[in-house]
Formats: C-alpha cells, structure tokens, sequence
C-alpha cells in the first residue's frame, strides 16, 4: 500500500493539474489529508460510491498520462544518477594516491551520467 501512496504523490505532483477540479480536489483530501471516503462524501455532498468512482477514475488518468509523458520515470532516473555522480566524486575526494587513469575513468562516468540527465 504505501508504494501506492507514494506512486499516487508523484504521478500528482507531475500530473495532478490535468485533473479537473473535482478529481483533483477528491485526491487530494484522499491523499494527502487522509480523509476516508466517508468523510470526503459528507463534504463534497455526494454518495461515498460517487467519491471512490471519482478516485479511480482520477488514479487511472494519472497512470495514463505517466504511460504516455514518462515523466516520473525520467525524474528518478534523473535523481538515480545524480546519486550516482555524488558517490563517484565521493571516491574521486577520498582516494588518496589514484592514478590519473583511474581518476579519467571515473571523470568519463561522471560526463556519462551528465549527459543522460541533459
């Protein structure tokens, strides 16, 4: 469940103003407030079948729109090789008597990984 949670967080990060107003405001007081489904239909003044139809419907979008734009998948990409290149320049800080080769190698991986966030 909680990597749910969080695929629903950033797919709405990325995604959530193509929502409309309804879906948007459902999960966010699904999501982000924790408010069951009761207590959202109560608000919203709708049947809790209507807020949970909404709710998936909405969660289904968000998936779609990521199948087709990629965008979250880039951004973790992104973020995986920025790790990456903090750790790789963590050894280059580190090393104490590395050889130049070693050090070129190292550098090449580093304007890789640049590049493929570029």
């Amino acid at each position: 469940m909680y990597d749910k949670l969080v695929q629903i967080a950033l797919l709405f990060d990325f995604y959530g103003q193509l929502l409309t107003e309804k879906q948007i405001e459902i999960v966010d007081m699904y999501y982000n407030n924790d408010l069951s489904l009761g207590e959202i239909s109560e608000q919203q003044d709708i049947s809790r079948q209507g807020v949970y139809d909404t709710l998936k419907r909405a969660e289904k979008t968000l998936y779609q729109y990521e199948e087709k734009l990629g965008l979250v998948e880039r951004f973790l990409k992104q973020k995986e090789n920025l790790h990456e290149i903090i750790e790789m320049l963590d050894e280059l800080i580190s090393e104490e008597g590395t050889g130049k080769q070693d050090i070129k190698d190292k550098l090449r991986n580093i304007k890789e990984y640049v590049i493929n966030i570029l």
